[in-house]
């Protein structure tokens, strides 16, 4: 898993069968100081979450695939979770 921070919306009128329903976002990876981390990417969403919210992601095609009930789904990331803090140890 990933923290990302989800940076826009993505509307797409032709997409593949799997993704029909779905909600689509952009999220820019951050570093755990919330800083942006490598290129932004397109994520499927079933939770609901909004642009500026900070979101967990998964990175990997089966567990992100599940998100949308499909396995074999074409999908590369998904957003698992909606985060309300970050506390750091120290």
């Amino acid at each position: 898993m990933q923290i990302a921070r989800v940076v826009g919306t993505v509307v797409a009128t032709q997409k593949h069968k799997a993704f029909e329903g779905a909600k689509l976002l952009l999220v820019q990876p951050l570093t755990l100081d919330g800083e942006p981390r490598g290129a932004a990417l397109l994520a499927v969403d079933s939770l609901g979450a909004g642009v500026h919210e900070k979101v967990l992601i998964v990175m990997e095609g089966r567990a992100a695939g599940q998100i949308l009930g499909r396995t074999l789904a074409p999908v590369d990331a998904a957003i698992v979770g909606i985060i309300d803090t970050v506390d750091l140890a120290s």
